[in-house]
């Protein structure tokens, strides 16, 4: 393994440090609102990324910028600095990047011009609609939403919640979950369906809040009712049965991404946490000279640079052997780098007191987001189980 940086790597990482330091966090302080849209100046920022060059940098292939996952790690930790604001500035934000992801590989010529091509050029965004109420979404396999054929149609009824982006009034597109066929085996019942958001019979209820948050800065999150939605059989994405497949293929890749981002909001709670730690001083001295904080400190290094090179490793055998090669890892890296964050960010938000819960620096919003990620794309007590069954798997086989 070599994780040193390529030329490719290094010029894209200098190109896009300076831009974060030249537009990104001068428009931090301005940025948030208690809207459920994401403010005006993202669209300056995407303008000014594409100038840049600092676009699409997440997808590989054709349609991206051609880096592998190896590649797009540190540049994916540079942006997760500032996660509200730099990963829509360079396309590069969920769900856009997973749905995009989708309709790459499994969409008919037809969905990529019509959807992924405005998605590419940022024209639009997208939601992914899979998580249901009614049911134990952790396990896919309990969808409950039905998609029916009729004739040339297919019809939907189900309701779902939290969908990421739906709030947003640019999301055009749902990439819908639900089940075609109930009585076929239980990981091909489920199929997926693009949904315009304009389609009669969608609904989008309400906006729901993230610890109090209403994150308009990624577009909310909504309950959406599909009753009795019709739309042609041409935007089934793939062949029926295929949605499960598909949605396990669409979260690995995106896992890794929220753990590439995970990283740099943790060098960014240290930064804050040793500044704030230099500059404060109760009792005769300063925080830094402490001793409890300095184990803070010292601990949080440790942590960053272990978490780190899980990840980094998990995208090299992504690049080397497959996403399935690297499954462990993946299950890893979403069990470990969430909760070494949000540890990091809590001894960041004490040493800083009051203001660490506050708006003045970014520390609140930035615990929210990592314990939020402690359950989006599968909670922690769900990947333990899987890694545990697979790491007893290779005994029983050996003992048989």
């Amino acid at each position: 393994m070599d994780f040193a940086f390529d030329s490719t790597t290094e010029d894209l990482r200098k190109r896009l440090l300076a831009f974060m330091d030249e537009h990104i966090y001068p428009a931090e302080a301005g940025f948030h609102s208690d809207s459920w849209s994401p403010p005006p100046v993202l669209e300056d920022l995407k303008a000014a990324a594409r100038k840049a060059g600092l676009w699409n940098l997440f997808l590989p292939g054709e349609h991206g910028a051609g880096l592998t996952n190896l590649q797009y790690a540190p540049l994916a930790e540079i942006t997760g600095r500032s996660p509200a604001i730099a990963p829509a500035a360079l396309n590069c934000a969920a769900p856009d990047t997973g749905n995009m992801e989708v309709l790459a590989e499994f969409g008919s010529d037809e969905q990529k011009a019509q959807w992924l091509q405005p998605l590419l050029d940022g024209e639009i965004r997208s939601a992914f609609a899979m998580t249901e109420p009614q049911v134990a979404s952790s396990d896919a396999t309990n969808i409950g939403t039905r998609i029916e054929r009729d004739g040339d149609d297919y019809v939907i009824t189900g309701r779902k919640f939290y969908i990421t982006g739906a709030m947003n009034p640019n999301c055009k597109i749902f990439i819908v979950m639900g089940k075609t066929d109930p009585d076929a085996a239980r990981h091909v019942q489920q199929s997926m369906v693009l949904v315009p958001r304009d389609t009669p019979g969608v609904t989008v209820k309400r906006g729901m809040t993230v610890f109090g948050y209403t994150d308009g800065d990624h577009g909310g999150h909504a309950e959406v009712l599909f009753d009795s939605v019709r739309v042609n059989r041409s935007n089934l994405i793939g062949v029926e049965g295929g949605g499960f497949a598909i949605s396990q293929a669409r979260l690995g890749p995106g896992r890794i991404h929220h753990c590439m981002r995970l990283i740099g909001m943790a060098e960014r709670a240290l930064e804050l946490m040793c500044t704030r730690a230099l500059a404060r001083t109760p009792f005769g001295k300063p925080l830094a000279e402490q001793g409890v904080v300095q184990e803070w400190i010292a601990d949080s290094r440790v942590r960053i640079e272990q978490a780190r090179l899980l990840v980094l490793k998990a995208a090299w055998l992504m690049d080397t052997v497959g996403n399935k090669g690297a499954h462990t890892e993946i299950q890893a890296i979403k069990i470990l780098v969430p909760q070494t964050v949000e540890w990091i960010l809590d001894k960041a938000i004490q040493t800083h007191g009051a203001a660490g819960v506050g708006q003045d620096t970014p520390l609140a919003a930035l615990w929210a987001g990592a314990r939020t990620l402690r359950l989006a794309d599968g909670p922690d007590e769900v990947h333990k189980r899987s890694l545990a069954r697979r790491e007893l798997n290779r005994y029983r086989s050996a003992a048989s």
